[in-house]
């Protein structure tokens, strides 16, 4: 019988030596995870009961806060509705901001700025999630990932950090690659699903005005 193993999908903060780690499995549950790239050091948070699509996931350059699109059943008939756009404070899912979806089809986002987002699909806010401190920002091409295109075979992620060093997941594990050879950085497989309420931290509102919309350019009369 084969032991099974998570997956792991990485994404590199833009400017700030962190990452978000995404870890799916087993089964149903995502775990979320703060990467410090320079001291190769984790934080553990977040366990969710239900999708997170990696894909249409982002981290804001300086690596505070995560934005992220999920999928849970359970919330089907309620004001969430069973699909949302959130932003939260890495490596928790406590939603300062949540959009509605009510469906998989065009969710997700992306950080244009430290406190500055696009959202693919925007609806009206929660009331109970108002997005304090962020921004919207107007549609524009999604900043490129850090690095060039890495592609390593057999491998659930391949990327390179913020010091250009190269590295990649395999079955449950992160790696560094250089020059000796590839060296294991950390194993996620012996976790299993934990789920604790966000630290008081992470629940604060963002410091800052109500959330806000691009200002419409001015016209002549």
């Amino acid at each position: 019988m084969h032991e099974k193993r998570c997956k792991l999908t990485v994404i590199m903060a833009r400017k700030a030596k962190v990452a978000a780690v995404i870890r799916r499995g087993p089964s149903k549950w995502v775990q979320i995870s703060a990467w410090d790239t320079l001291r190769d050091t984790f934080r553990h948070g977040a366990w969710f009961k239900g999708r997170i699509y990696e894909e249409k996931c982002d981290l804001s350059p300086d690596g505070v806060l995560f934005l992220y699109f999920a999928h849970k059943n359970k919330l089907l008939n309620t004001s969430y509705t069973d699909s949302f756009t959130a932003v939260s404070r890495l490596p928790w899912l406590h939603a300062l901001a949540l959009w509605p979806s009510g469906t998989t089809y065009g969710g997700g986002g992306y950080f244009v700025g430290d406190r500055e987002v696009v959202v693919s699909k925007l609806t009206p806010l929660h009331p109970d999630h108002p997005g304090r401190g962020l921004r919207l920002g107007s549609q524009r091409p999604r900043p490129r990932a850090r690095g060039p295109h890495i592609e390593i075979e057999d491998t659930d992620w391949a990327g390179v950090d913020q010091a250009g060093r190269v590295a990649f997941t395999r079955g449950g594990r992160i790696f560094r690659r250089n020059k000796d050879g590839d060296v294991e950085i950390a194993d996620f497989n012996p976790f299993t699903p934990d789920p604790v309420a966000a630290p008081d931290w992470a629940v604060r509102p963002l410091k800052g005005g109500a959330w806000s919309t691009p200002a419409r350019p001015k016209t002549d009369k």
